[in-house]
């Protein structure tokens, strides 16, 4: 037997895998943090890709908002900010002038103290820092139309500031490609229905766009960002334990350009065989389904037409705590799904979009799920099969896939690129 060992809920999990059917164990690649993050922080600053050093630009007069990702990201914003609050300073912006607004997109808003956790108490001291309240239309100022023609309505503070700096991680994402740079614009400060548009738009094929640098919501995010102003981005490349690995400040474009490589020497998999079932771990997305069917992705372009992925999740808050609808749908077939939300059955046009997603995945194989936070009524809902454990996920996906099945487990799915390591 095939032991593995896979991080499930923050501790080890192990489960055995008969040997004839284990194929092969992915995991990102090992990397080194920086021995000294916040003097790397401060080098990515003071010498930005592609634009001038930041007090070179900013104005003292000048309305701030630096941009961040939320709870359900590791991005370190609490060593990030102070350093660029310093410079900010240095350039004659006073504290008072300075919000830090959290990019939610359509997450559940977080607390004063999980706020304050995220940007540390010395910033959550010295500088406003709010939730994106998507939920409230009084918090939208409405911009039109993108390039691509999705309707554009972005967060007040964002559209009236002089000067917006977007905070996040540069990891593989199913629907932008990558994360990082101006998704923490589109959909990080969006309205619901800006962001409904712009998923729907990643799933007009079978398979995802992740991994796909260059895609037509990429371009569309790019757009929104310059049609609102963001003029800088400071993001970060981590490992699968969350350490740096490398920090990219500067232009938008070009400071991506540089992240996006460093995030494929990592992320970017090799995998030698197709196989009959993928067991794809949600580490470190494992709130809830909401974050963790970012599992799926990566699965999904691996695995045999007609074969299993095996989702294992803890995701303590279930489902969703904000999108409770969607279990209404999303069992439905992907074009259904679609349907309805074009001709107005379904007004949840995110979650509409996600569970298109979560559809196509399933068009392409089957699905069982492990999740303790997820109950067996639920996860029928999903269109997923039940499963009380990891080793009874396997049996049951080996029963489906017949005697000669192969397997390959996926330690950390959500941030996983596969390329195969050999001819289609």
């Amino acid at each position: 037997m095939a032991e593995i060992t896979i991080s499930f809920a923050g501790r080890p999990h192990t489960f055995t895998v008969p040997d004839e059917h284990f194929a092969e164990l992915l995991s990102p690649a090992p990397s080194t943090p920086l021995a000294d993050l916040d003097g790397a922080i401060a080098a990515a600053l003071a010498a930005p890709i592609g634009q001038q050093p930041l007090e070179e630009w900013v104005r003292p007069a000048d309305r701030v908002v630096l941009v961040s990702d939320d709870v359900t990201r590791l991005t370190p914003v609490d060593r990030i900010i102070p350093a660029l609050l310093a410079r900010l300073n240095a350039a004659g912006v006073a504290d008072r002038q300075i919000c830090c607004l959290i990019a939610l997109g359509t997450h559940r808003y977080m607390t004063a103290e999980e706020l304050a956790a995220k940007v540390g108490p010395e910033v959550a001291g010295r500088i406003q820092v709010v939730n994106h309240e998507w939920r409230n239309p009084a918090n939208l100022v409405d911009l039109g139309h993108s390039a691509q023609g999705t309707p554009l309505e972005v967060n007040r503070l964002v559209a009236e500031a002089e000067v917006v700096i977007g905070i996040g991680a540069i990891v593989p994402h199913h629907i932008a490609g990558f994360s990082g740079s101006s998704k923490i614009i589109q959909p990080g400060v969006c309205g619901p229905r800006t962001t409904a548009e712009t998923h729907m738009l990643s799933c007009t094929g079978g398979d995802s766009l992740l991994g796909i640098a260059d895609n037509p919501v990429r371009r569309d995010m790019d757009d929104m960002a310059e049609r609102v102003g963001m003029q800088m981005i400071c993001n970060v490349v981590m490992d699968s334990q969350g350490g740096v690995v490398g920090v990219f400040c500067g232009a938008m474009r070009a400071a991506f350009a540089a992240g996006i490589q460093s995030a494929r020497e990592i992320y970017g998999v090799p995998y030698h065989e197709v196989p009959d079932i993928v067991l794809a771990n949600s580490c470190p997305c494992d709130l809830d389904f909401w974050q963790s069917h970012k599992s799926l992705y990566p699965a999904q372009r691996m695995v045999r037409p007609g074969g299993t992925i095996i989702v294992t999740t803890p995701a303590p808050e279930g489902i969703s705590p904000i999108h409770t609808d969607l279990l209404d749908y999303t069992a439905w077939p992907s074009e259904a799904i679609k349907a309805a939300y074009r001709d107005g059955r379904l007004k949840n046009g995110v979650a509409a979009a996600l569970a298109t997603a979560w559809a196509l995945a399933r068009e392409k194989a089957s699905i069982i799920m492990y999740s303790p936070g997820i109950p067996a009524a639920d996860k029928e809902r999903l269109g997923h099969t039940h499963a009380d454990s990891i080793e009874e996920a396997i049996a049951e996906a080996l029963r489906r896939q017949g005697p000669g099945a192969r397997l390959s487990v996926l330690s950390h799915a959500p941030e996983m690129l596969p390329i195969p390591a050999f001819s289609r």
